[in-house]
């Protein structure tokens, strides 16, 4: 069972400047419960609402927790184990030892919760059907609390910054398991079994379910029953997380054998030199649509040096051709949540202050928007996307024909997807990489898959 990771003074920290931002009434924060696969006490693991963890840092079922927002005095809401309970589960701390551990004040048990949500109530948007049962005659979620939430959990502190380089790290030495020892005639899921053996010997999570295919075009891929055939490449997208339950995530995409074709050396590249693109322009006060725009551009001015594309890659981009190949946005805000608060609304999240998230194919996509702040720790994955049926839609249709030459793209029509993908945090001067560096150029690739394939 993990508890709190952080010094108390931490969380007594957080929930006193949540409520200074609050103009009064309470702060209702629900804690998750169990729930079961199929039946009742065949439970999914369980993980706990992140809002929840980063102001009380109990990653523990059947809690709630109201904050007094005239006076920070927080309550923990929570029911101390009976004889039945401890038969099953040994001794663990009751309620009060838990409060003290987090630095709360007072305890009630989960039968006064009710009575005790009124008046001016304050509550985050539902994301699970027990959520919204829980909350139903309480009124609408509080756009005051979802800006005063977001606007503290997207600056990073030093301490999270720390458990972010310790998932990324953890991270970074999972996908070298799997680059290090993916062998021709291995089924997809030995590949996911390698990550999670070294996940296991972390006593780590992954922070998400992880995409681990040779069909790397079809961009959420959870499928494992592909066999990796010579000529190949496997996307992997994977993270775990910290003891703390922050989240790592990157992206790597590797040939089967020892190297890359011409034709997939030739897009690795386009892609690795549009990550670095995004990498050169990231720094606090630039947007990070205009990051990806300009990472959109060096795709489009490779694939035209390529002959894949045509014309002018700057018009290329403005006009939106380049989505023929790269559908997707160039990264999105991570922490406790891999898409960081994303269930309190892209809207506020990603984007805020009064500019809009696009409509457009493509950056309708795009997760992250806004002003670059120091603290702020993003992902930058830049991808080219092969999909035939775009192909042949937009072929029929005639689109961006002025852009794209179909007769040198239908060649390339099984082709399947690449990604590269790092996290970082924005610093004072730029930003800093997240976690261990693991091998992107092609040379280094190369030389742990010459490895593998001995």
């Amino acid at each position: 069972m993990k508890l709190s990771q952080f010094k108390k003074e931490v969380y007594v920290d957080r929930r006193k400047k949540l409520a200074h931002k609050i103009p009064g009434g309470k702060i209702f924060l629900q804690g998750n419960r169990e729930s079961s696969v199929n039946f009742k006490d065949n439970w999914y693991p369980f993980r706990q609402d992140s809002t929840f963890l980063y102001y009380c840092g109990l990653n523990i079922a059947n809690l709630d927790v109201i904050i007094d927002a005239n006076t920070g005095e927080t309550t923990l809401y929570g029911n101390d184990l009976s004889i039945d309970d401890i038969v099953w589960t040994g001794p663990l701390p009751n309620l009060e030892e838990l409060a003290e551990r987090v630095g709360i004040e007072k305890v009630k048990p989960l039968a006064n919760l009710n009575k005790d949500l009124d008046g001016n109530l304050h509550f985050l948007p539902p994301y699970r059907p027990l959520h919204e049962m829980r909350l139903q005659g309480l009124g609408e979620p509080s756009e005051e609390l979802i800006e005063a939430v977001v606007n503290q959990r997207n600056k990073k502190s030093p301490e999270e910054i720390e458990a972010l380089h310790e998932a990324c790290t953890r991270t970074s030495r999972m996908h070298f398991e799997v680059m290090a020892n993916a062998k021709r005639s291995m089924k997809e899921y030995e590949l996911i079994a390698i990550a999670q053996a070294y996940a296991r010997g972390q006593n780590a999570d992954f922070s998400f379910l992880p995409i681990c295919t040779t069909q790397g075009h079809i961009l959420h891929n959870h499928s494992y029953d592909n066999t990796l055939n010579s000529g190949d490449m496997v996307l992997f997208d994977g993270g775990l997380e910290s003891n703390q339950l922050y989240a790592g995530d990157m992206t790597r995409t590797f040939p089967v054998d020892r190297k890359f074709t011409a034709m997939q050396a030739d897009l690795y590249q386009i892609v690795l030199n549009a990550q670095k693109t995004a990498i050169r322009n990231c720094k606090a006060g630039a947007k990070f649509v205009d990051i990806h725009l300009a990472s959109s551009k060096t795709l489009a001015a490779g694939l035209i040096e390529l002959g894949i594309m045509k014309g002018d890659a700057e018009e290329a981009v403005a006009q939106g051709a380049h989505t023929m190949f790269f559908q997707c946005g160039l990264g999105h805000l991570m922490g406790l949540d891999v898409h960081d608060m994303e269930n309190l609304g892209e809207q506020f999240v990603g984007y805020g202050g009064g500019m809009l998230k696009s409509k457009e194919f493509g950056l309708k996509s795009l997760r992250l928007g806004r002003s670059l702040e120091e603290g702020f720790v993003i992902t930058i994955e830049p991808g080219i996307y092969i999909i035939p049926q775009l192909i042949d839609m937009w072929e029929a249709e005639g689109k961006y024909s002025d852009f794209i030459d179909y007769k040198a793209l239908n060649h390339l029509s099984d082709f399947g997807g690449i990604r590269i993908e790092d996290d970082y945090v924005i610093t004072e001067s730029g930003l800093q990489l997240l976690g261990e560096p693991l091998a992107k150029e092609i040379k280094e690739v190369e030389e742990i898959r010459a490895a593998a394939n001995q």
